[in-house]
């Protein structure tokens, strides 16, 4: 792992924490921190039509913490980052984590990125994209992909963490003025 990496990707199931790791770790090691899903969703959760050029802009800098996700960008990234923080939690802790957070967003109709709200949740039912069903198909399928990005990109280092505690643990360690 780099000594003091300022290039950092924060990858997982949807649901893990990503969001809330990578936050912490831009405040302890001073960097700017944006989330990914804030370029990605336009009104009306559309797709934001300069979500590669902005990914591309907020990364073109010289330090940066963001989530890893989106394929369409996912390449660009790996590419360009230094340190790539795996968040492998076990199925059963994402999906409590991802139902709790849908749960509380849908009950408190917190606004999320550019107007936009949780669907009511029994659009799970309906809804093949609902987070909630998107968590659980591509559980599985993230692993694969972290090992494919260190794969073709020698100089990505990649930190696999099992549970929030070895995610705590290591965030101290890396970043001894983590909060």
């Amino acid at each position: 792992m780099p000594e003091h990496p300022r290039r950092i990707l924060v990858a997982g199931a949807s649901g893990a924490g990503k969001t809330t790791l990578a936050r912490r770790i831009a405040a302890a090691a001073g960097l700017p921190f944006q989330e990914i899903d804030a370029l990605f969703h336009g009104p009306d959760w559309t797709p934001r039509p300069s979500f590669v050029d902005d990914v591309d802009a907020f990364t073109s800098q010289p330090g940066w913490v963001i989530e890893w996700q989106y394929g369409a960008v996912q390449p660009l990234l790996a590419e360009r980052a230094q340190l790539l923080v795996f968040l492998d939690y076990p199925r059963g802790r994402v999906m409590r984590q991802v139902i709790g957070r849908t749960l509380r967003r849908r009950l408190r109709r917190e606004e999320l990125w550019n107007g936009n709200r949780e669907a009511p949740f029994r659009t799970i039912l309906t809804d093949h994209e609902h987070i909630v069903r998107w968590a659980w198909r591509t559980h599985g399928t993230r692993a694969a992909l972290v090992d494919e990005a260190g794969a073709r990109n020698p100089g990505l280092a990649v930190v696999r963490l099992r549970h929030p505690r070895e995610a705590e643990s290591w965030l101290r360690e890396t970043f001894p003025f983590a909060r």
